[in-house]
């Protein structure tokens, strides 16, 4: 039995995590934790999250000894701040801890990367290098091996487990920068009350145009450049791309279906659409990422629906879990 401890437990992601942790029969949910300073240390989680009650009515402790907790827990879930994560894993992974960072200090093992997007200099570059991004479908046996896995952000997600197929079989045309147009909920950004991101002041709008930090990680893992425009809906949960490429040759539907089945048939947190394309609501609430497709010539329009809270992190850091210490990979999470 694994003791398992997440901090920023309040967040969403957090409480998704400890929704799934605490019914995993492999996982005692031995803390969560919170910043110190935050106005929820000491409350309940069931709290802050009515539909928890009797369930996970646990406190949520206002974290002041990293190190103390780090030697009464197996496994850590960091679903905090980048800035935080940064400070916060090499504390835990010296203890031993296996750690599942759901921020993006630890995805790109490149510490310029974190100059030039990120505005800081990274302080724990041995770490950097030895972690090992989570994109499960992907990345399992690398995962199966690590002591840091950094969850992929929730719209790179989306976006690599649709185009990964295609170009590893170099069937796209790298020289047309596949257009990546995302749009997802509110909730993507975060808990905390801002006037930017009230349901009654949101209205379907793109953000970070060219600037976003999900771009260079979505083009760096994919390993060819890509154009990436967010938007944020009025909506409370979900991530829709539409994603416009081209092959390199002239692909049957038929044929596009055979390559998807191929790369996910035998992983269940993929579901592959023969015929149309899936809607946000066919995910939310889900730990899925549904992918369809239409093929018109050499253009291929594709389509990658999941849910920002769940694929998009708490449910691929549990299914990394699983993968890293040899679970089913689903066990918790269907």
């Amino acid at each position: 039995m694994l003791n398992a401890l997440i901090v920023g437990a309040s967040g969403y992601a957090g409480a998704e995590l400890a929704t799934y942790l605490n019914r995993h029969p492999e996982v005692n949910l031995a803390t969560l934790a919170v910043s110190a300073k935050s106005e929820d240390a000491g409350k309940l989680l069931s709290d802050l999250y009515p539909q928890l009650k009797g369930r996970i009515d646990l406190a949520l402790h206002g974290m002041t000894d990293p190190q103390a907790l780090a030697e009464q827990h197996d496994v850590v879930f960091l679903a905090t701040a980048h800035e935080v994560s940064h400070d916060l894993a090499p504390i835990f992974l010296s203890a031993g801890c296996t750690v599942f960072d759901l921020s993006g200090a630890y995805r790109v093992n490149d510490p310029e990367f974190y100059t030039n997007y990120y505005g800081f200099t990274h302080q724990h570059t041995d770490w950097l290098a030895k972690a090992v991004y989570g994109l499960a479908e992907w990345q399992a046996e690398k995962i199966q091996t690590a002591q840091l896995i950094a969850v992929p952000g929730c719209y790179p997600t989306a976006a690599q487990l649709a185009l990964k197929p295609l170009l590893d079989r170099q069937l796209l045309n790298t020289d047309f920068w596949p257009v990546i147009n995302a749009t997802s909920g509110v909730s993507g950004a975060g808990r905390k009350a801002s006037l930017k991101t009230s349901l009654c002041e949101v209205s379907l709008q793109p953000y970070g145009i060219f600037t976003h930090r999900h771009q260079p990680e979505i083009a760096t893992h994919l390993g060819t450049p890509v154009i990436f425009t967010p938007h944020l809906g009025d909506f409370p949960r979900g991530i829709s791309e539409t994603i416009t490429c081209q092959l390199t040759q002239t692909l049957s539907r038929e044929e596009i279906a055979a390559i998807f089945h191929q790369a996910y048939d035998g992983q269940p947190l993929v579901r592959i659409y023969d015929e149309g394309v899936p809607a946000l609501k066919s995910v939310v609430g889900l730990p899925y990422c549904d992918i369809g497709f239409a093929v018109e010539g050499q253009y291929l329009i594709l389509v990658s629906v999941e849910d920002n809270l769940l694929k998009g992190a708490a449910s691929q850091a549990v299914q990394c879990l699983n993968i890293r210490f040899n679970f089913s990979s689903t066990l918790s999470l269907l």
